[in-house]
């Protein structure tokens, strides 16, 4: 017997159990949908049937090769076959059920050794895992009428979602966001299921440290930079790692204090990093973020973190909050160079709701203090801080002189000796921030930024 085979008498079987039972046929499609869906008892209850239908039946399951499928199972003994099933799945029934019900090829990546990849693709019948930061062709594949059952599947989610529509974005009951393009946008015969989820094993400056992201003689001052209440930006490319440390930064944030958290997307667990902290999570961007916006502004809360600032009206109502004197605002930003933030912020930002570049780009330095820069070097997937700067306005002198936007590198990566040098500059603005919001804190950031300057040049 194939693989194939197997399946197939297995879903027969099952289906003859749910539709002999008094419930009848109702019963059967309320457990099919929740057991694609994803539910653990209904799941777990219907690998239990296939375990014991197996047992009734006399099947010999094998775990095989690449090839399971093509190839026919042997008899085993009188009158008992076997059949293989392939080694991307964890047991006979998980394979039978994901291959029937449930994620089919894709289940594997939700197992845990690919807990720490994050992304996976499906593209017409290829399947794709991130791993070691590149996407690996895997050996299952999904073939076109299995593709669309699974697509279906995911849509069951989110009934709202209209089966006749090319885009979909939905997220799955673990969190994963799940964006679908269907043929129209996608090549005939090419239909994209992306799959991505926020992993971090764990939110400290020291994980951090120990993967070589952050340099581990730094993890004081970032801790005390916390407690200074400093406006601080975090940019960087996709998987660069700067949503990762601003959550590490958030959980070092004084738990007493309230908080309201804006994202795009459910990716950062603030309820599990702070369970006891008074933090608010929303959902919103464009309109919906420009509806609440005067709200936001309104709010009594002590601050405010934007998850990812996407477009000018996200990065207005940053702006326009932290011209409320708000303090320990946190935000993600998308820039290639970190000197051109302002004025790179400020174009979306005229973009969206108009005004002047320059005015605007004023309003944008003087709502941050720090930017924090993250790359992804693409050989070994290694994630870097890359540089610190602080930021702000030099206003206009006596002389009559122009107010202008100052920049500067504290803290900068050198690539081929794989070691920081750091800078130490405390800007006039910066002192009264931080000793206004925490003396103690700002003195402790200061004096180890002036340690790890003579540090770097005694060596």
């Amino acid at each position: 017997m194939t693989f194939a085979e197997a399946c197939v008498l297995m879903e027969q079987a099952l289906t003859a159990e749910w539709e002999g039972e008094s419930e009848g046929t109702g019963r059967a499609l309320d457990m099919q949908k929740r057991a694609i869906i994803g539910y653990e008892k209904e799941v777990a209850h219907i690998k239990k049937r296939i375990r014991a239908l197996l047992r009734e039946t006399g099947l010999v399951a094998k775990r095989g090769t690449v090839d399971a499928d093509a190839a026919p199972g042997t008899e085993v003994g009188a009158g008992c076959l076997s059949f293989e099933y392939p080694p991307w799945y964890t047991s006979a029934e998980d394979a039978i059920f994901h291959e029937t019900w449930g994620l089919a090829g894709m289940s594997e990546w939700f197992g845990s050794r690919y807990a720490e990849s994050s992304s996976a693709k499906i593209i017409g019948d290829r399947i794709y895992f991130l791993e070691a930061g590149a996407m690996r062709l895997m050996p299952q594949t999904i073939e076109a009428d299995r593709r669309e059952q699974l697509i279906r599947a995911l849509l069951l989610l989110s009934p709202e979602e209209r089966l006749d529509r090319e885009f979909h974005e939905i997220y799955m009951l673990d969190g994963t966001r799940v964006t679908i393009f269907r043929e129209g946008l996608a090549k005939k015969g090419l239909d994209v299921v992306i799959f991505r989820r926020y992993i971090v094993p764990a939110y400290t400056f020291e994980e951090q440290a120990a993967r070589g992201t952050i340099p581990p003689e730094a993890i004081p001052l970032f801790k005390n930079m916390v407690g200074s209440g400093f406006n601080v930006v975090f940019c960087g490319s996709v998987r660069s790692a700067k949503t990762t440390f601003l959550s590490t930064w958030q959980s070092c944030e004084d738990p007493a204090l309230e908080g309201v958290m804006v994202e795009t997307d459910p990716e950062i667990p603030i309820h599990r990093l702070m369970p006891e902290a008074p933090v608010v999570q929303l959902l919103a961007d464009g309109e919906r973020l420009g509806k609440i916006s005067k709200n936001l502004m309104r709010s009594d809360a002590d601050y405010f973190i934007l998850a990812e600032a996407r477009d000018g009206i996200a990065l207005d109502t940053a702006v326009r909050i932290a011209g409320k004197g708000t303090r320990r605002m946190k935000m993600t930003f998308h820039t290639r160079d970190p000197r051109s933030f302002a004025s790179d912020a400020a174009v979306e930002i005229v973009r969206s709701l108009g005004g002047d570049i320059g005015d605007t780009a004023l309003r944008v330095a003087g709502s941050f203090d720090y930017i924090f820069h993250f790359v992804n070097l693409r050989r070994g997937n290694v994630k870097k801080l890359k540089g610190v700067y602080e930021i702000g306005i030099a206003r206009e002198d006596a002389q009559g002189g122009a107010d202008r936007i100052y920049v500067h590198e504290i803290c900068g990566y050198n690539r081929a000796k794989d070691r920081w040098k750091w800078t130490y500059r405390v800007s006039p603005d910066k002192r009264a921030i931080g000793e206004e919001e925490n003396p103690e804190a700002f003195h402790a950031f200061e004096i180890g930024l002036k340690e790890l300057f003579n540090r770097g040049n005694l060596s």
